[in-house]
């Protein structure tokens, strides 16, 4: 079953501004919550601005949420699990903390027809290495689902990759990223693949309903700094 996606340069890091609360804007470096979010084009927000994907409007919300928080965009368009784990290195040494990480990839391995039990094994070994540095790190996989071109086993095969890494992992599982965007015309872009900036709301959307408990569960929790 052959798939093809055509793929475009890789972004850099951006690390969006964070809030700064108390007196003279100082902030307390124990109560920052430090959020990586590792994926490919749906996080680096493809054909939008940066301040356009949804890392930036989950700071949007947490700014109003009144958290003081560091969110970083590790976002790259036509990323893949592999790709991923290789830039994982240099994202885990900027950051003296993380406290909850969201792995967003998978799709891109799909669309050229990997190995089911490849894309498995690299998004374990991605976690693992996130973990091994930052034990107490909550994880966030966001599942994902192939378009319904066929009801071929590979299709099926690959939707059913996300949940049961989740499980596995003791982490917090979106169910499926795209809910709601993908397949609607009125929120993609012309590519119909690719969100746009409406679309990138709902995806926000997505991430904060499952983000919400692991913020305060955080902000409740004494940071652990690893230097």
């Amino acid at each position: 079953m052959k798939r093809c996606f055509v793929t475009v340069a890789s972004i850099a890091l951006l690390s969006l501004t964070p809030l700064q609360t108390g007196p003279a804007a100082k902030r307390d470096a124990s109560n920052v919550i430090t959020i990586v979010a590792l994926g490919d084009s749906l996080t680096a927000g493809y054909g939008l601005s940066r301040k356009q994907a949804y890392p930036a409007l989950i700071a949007e919300k947490m700014r109003e949420a009144g958290y003081q928080f560091d969110v970083v965009n590790a976002g790259s368009s036509g990323d893949t699990t592999a790709g991923g784990f290789g830039r994982l290195p240099g994202i885990l040494r900027a950051h003296k903390k993380i406290d909850i990480f969201i792995l967003e990839l998978g799709i891109n391995d799909a669309f050229r027809g990997a190995p089911i039990e490849q894309i498995r094994t690299n998004l374990q070994a991605i976690i693992d290495q996130v973990r091994g540095r930052y034990p107490a790190v909550s994880i966030v996989i966001a599942g994902m689902q192939l378009p319904d071109y066929s009801t071929d086993d590979y299709v099926t095969a690959f939707g059913g990759i996300f949940a049961p890494l989740a499980e596995k992992n003791h982490a917090t599982l979106i169910p499926y990223l795209l809910e709601g965007v993908g397949g609607n015309p009125a929120l993609n872009q012309w590519d119909r693949v690719h969100p746009n900036a409406a679309g990138q709301r709902v995806l926000a959307e997505n991430v904060w309903r499952v983000l919400q408990p692991l913020l305060r569960q955080t902000a409740a929790t004494p940071s652990a700094h690893v230097e």
